[in-house]
């Protein structure tokens, strides 16, 4: 491990905390069997995982291959808080760079604060005037944080009012098995329907029947009582 490696791990562990590591590793299901299964925590909360992000904001490309690798779950959102500070101000050749990066690490971006951090402001970045099909190929991925950053990479388009393919993966996710893919899809369609509720409506009345029921809760979250109780029965 080269030297800033060494120094920026130094610089993270400084904020570590037992207890936290402690509540963390229970927070995000690390048990046999749960979706988190095996995962490693220090006990770094995000606040200060950005201060060490900015310090070290320049990190290589190779240091952030390695260091998204780690078996440390605060020293892979560290990795991925940089790509998304990179990304921010690379120009086209780097933002394709840490683009293809950020793909070829999917396994190591394996749990929902991983993705919901980084997926919007990287890959749906990157999409937003290009050709978005990979979505839809991650989408059918038997890795479910693949799906996961299919979906929540829409939510770049969203806030740019292009709602297609947020409505596109959410069908294609109706009979994911996953209740975190039904809650990261609910949660989409409520962005959408917090630009345009009748595009969110017209979803909802064709699919609310079959829809799962996390999925649709957190689709209807702001709607009022009463519209809410119609689309529950």
């Amino acid at each position: 491990m080269n030297d800033t490696l060494t120094k920026l791990k130094k610089r993270l562990r400084d904020f570590a905390s037992k207890e936290d590591a402690k509540f963390l590793q229970r927070f995000f299901k690390t048990g046999p069997g749960q979706y988190g299964e095996g995962d490693v925590f220090i006990g770094v909360r995000v606040p200060d995982n950005r201060k060490v992000a900015k310090e070290f904001k320049d990190l290589s490309m190779s240091d952030l291959n390695i260091l998204i690798k780690s078996p440390i779950h605060e020293e892979r959102l560290l990795a991925l808080i940089i790509i998304t500070f990179q990304f921010a101000k690379a120009d086209d050749k780097n933002q394709k760079l840490l683009f293809d990066l950020y793909l070829s690490n999917t396994k190591s971006i394996n749990n929902w604060d991983l993705v919901d951090l980084s997926a919007p402001n990287v890959v749906g970045a990157y999409l937003l005037n290009r050709d978005r099909s990979i979505l839809f190929k991650m989408a059918k991925s038997k890795l479910l944080w693949d799906r996961r950053i299919a979906v929540v990479a829409t939510h770049y388009f969203i806030r740019n009012n292009s709602f297609d393919h947020t409505l596109k993966i959410s069908e294609m996710l109706l009979e994911d098995n996953e209740d975190l893919m039904h809650k990261a899809a609910g949660w989409m369609l409520r962005e959408v329907g917090k630009r345009d509720v009748e595009v969110l409506r017209g979803f909802l009345n064709k699919h609310h029947k079959i829809m799962p029921r996390t999925m649709l809760r957190y689709a209807i979250e702001k709607f009022e009582e009463k519209e809410r109780k119609s689309y529950l029965k």
